[in-house]
């Protein structure tokens, strides 16, 4: 536990599974009250019931800009502040990209891309506008390695990281002198739901010990570490790999 989360107020979207679960729990062992954003309200139950603390709940599609802002009105009017936006909501699709339908691609790039968007976007807004004194504030957005080299089997994913990473480095030299940070954290191969892969599934222990994939709390452990640095120190990108990942 770190004491310096403790008190601050974050925004996850795809808060209910995998990366955005295991870093709602993370925040919640921090003393960070959480706002969660997702599609299914039944799910988004359950990661809150986990806390110490119940968390907002947000059901809606993160990848428009209504929820983004909806998201963080809701932290204001509960929590009074609003010092973290994880937008971490993502869809994967490993694909050769001429056949795959293109209302899937659609799909994709609105929440991969223009969810990300809107929500640094909203919490940008807000820590430009805020009086209280409690701020400037962090975003860290969960990008992948697939946005640091073009990836063969998944073009349509890897281009939505690579807009990603395109968007994150610009935005992040605009908001210089703010005193506000905004991060990447780029992973390899989560064993999670994204991957199809779950946690009780038996096949995740021989993966990790192979060296082949990591966990959520693998990532969630980093995303600490970086928000945790002094304000002095921005980790602008940290790409996380199984050892045995070939890439």
């Amino acid at each position: 536990m770190d004491s310096t989360l403790r008190g601050k107020v974050a925004i996850i979207t795809g808060g209910s599974s995998g990366i955005g679960r295991a870093t709602a729990s993370m925040l919640d062992r921090n003393g960070v009250r959480l706002v969660l954003v997702g599609r299914d309200a039944n799910r988004l139950a359950e990661v809150s019931a986990s806390l110490s603390k119940q968390a907002q709940i947000v059901v809606a599609d993160a990848g428009l800009a209504t929820t983004a802002q909806h998201a963080v009105d809701i932290a204001v009017e509960h929590f009074g502040r609003l010092d973290i936006a994880i937008p971490n909501a993502g869809i994967y699709l490993a694909d050769p990209g001429w056949s795959v339908d293109p209302a899937t691609i659609d799909e994709i790039v609105t929440t991969n891309v223009l969810g990300v968007m809107h929500l640094v976007h909203a919490a940008l807004r807000h820590y430009a506008g805020d009086g209280s004194g409690t701020l400037p504030g962090d975003i860290l957005v969960t990008s992948s390695v697939s946005g640091h080299q073009a990836i063969s089997w998944e073009p349509v994913y890897s281009a939505t990281k690579h807009a990603i990473q395109g968007f994150v480095h610009a935005t992040r030299q605009q908001i210089i002198g703010t005193e506000n940070r905004l991060m990447a954290i780029a992973p390899g191969i989560v064993l999670n739901e994204l991957w199809g892969r779950f946690v009780h599934d038996q096949s995740v222990d021989e993966e990790l010990a192979a060296g082949r994939g990591m966990t959520s709390d693998d990532v969630a452990d980093a995303i600490e570490f970086m928000l945790t640095r002094p304000r002095h120190l921005t980790v602008r990108d940290l790409v996380l790999l199984p050892t045995a990942q070939p890439i």
